[in-house]
């Protein structure tokens, strides 16, 4: 597909049925429109009911996906729609979006830029970079709130309570084109003030070695990997594909270049990464 870059002005009317926001829209390329919508009528054509078999589907069906960084930023935040090139967390929020698309009978591309915008933004809505939910924690709270998803993390009696501070973005300002910016990075570090001692479950890497943990863990459960990175909490996400009773990690993985099914465990994956503690699970409401 050619790699392109086309920016859509559209300008919204009450007739719409989607209501994502009077905002600039930025699809990557011009067929991004005719995979979304043949994507959603598979989905609806399979007939899976359940939060976590959708994203399973959907998982599978971006396969191979090139992986490809920062394609979120730019001098002004659009609501940003690319199929073809994902990241880790990218990769996760068009999972999100197809299957609760899919879950509420949605079939048009217009119906998943709304759920799109629903599942990034703070309150659902588009208002800056700032609005963009960063962390995951933000935007487990936010779509918990909204009824969009559910962390199931602390469900497990494995689980283990973690108390940091989110400020990884105003410590390392350089690193963000956007908060050279001095309101957006004001408006940054004062949703970061709300994560001052922030208390969150983690099941601890060293717990996924055991059967029941593993039993536990579904196929299609949305996973994120926490880390001892000062001031984050996590450093990546993707989706359990459970092979012959064992959890791997299905994800768009920046080593290998491209959406895949590690060949390792969860478990050993994540021993030999120093940086990771372990995990958080989150699933959608269904």
């Amino acid at each position: 597909m050619k790699k392109i870059i086309i920016t859509l002005l559209i300008a919204l009317s009450a007739q719409m049925v989607s209501a994502y926001s009077p905002q600039v829209l930025r699809m990557h390329c011009e067929k991004d429109t005719t995979k979304i919508e043949a994507l959603l009528a598979e989905g609806l054509e399979g007939g899976i009911k359940s939060g976590n078999g959708l994203i399973a589907f959907y998982a599978e069906k971006l396969l191979g996906t090139p992986y490809v960084a920062h394609t979120l930023e730019g001098e002004q935040e659009y609501l940003s729609i690319n199929i073809d090139q994902l990241d880790c967390t990218t990769f996760v929020e068009t999972l999100a979006a197809l299957s609760r698309c899919t879950m509420t009978n949605r079939r048009s591309w217009r119906d998943f830029a709304s759920m799109l915008e629903n599942i990034r933004y703070k309150g659902g809505k588009i208002d800056g970079y700032a609005s963009r939910l960063h962390y995951i924690s933000a935007w487990v709270i936010d779509n918990t709130t909204r009824g969009n998803l559910k962390e199931v993390t602390g469900d497990n009696d494995k689980c283990y309570y973690v108390v940091k501070t989110l400020n990884f973005m105003s410590r390392h300002r350089d690193k963000y084109e956007a908060l050279k910016d001095d309101d957006t990075f004001e408006k940054v570090r004062g949703i970061e003030i709300g994560f001052f001692s922030h208390r969150y479950p983690i099941l601890k890497k060293s717990t996924l070695k055991s059967k029941s943990v593993a039993q536990w863990l579904r196929d299609g459960d949305i996973i994120a990997i926490t880390t001892n990175v000062e001031g984050l909490d996590v450093s990546h996400m993707g989706v359990v594909k459970m092979i012959d009773g064992v959890p791997h990690l299905l994800h768009a993985s920046m080593t290998q270049g491209e959406v895949i099914i590690d060949k390792d465990t969860l478990y050993d994956m994540l021993a030999g990464w120093r940086s990771a503690t372990g995990i958080r699970v989150i699933r959608l409401i269904e």
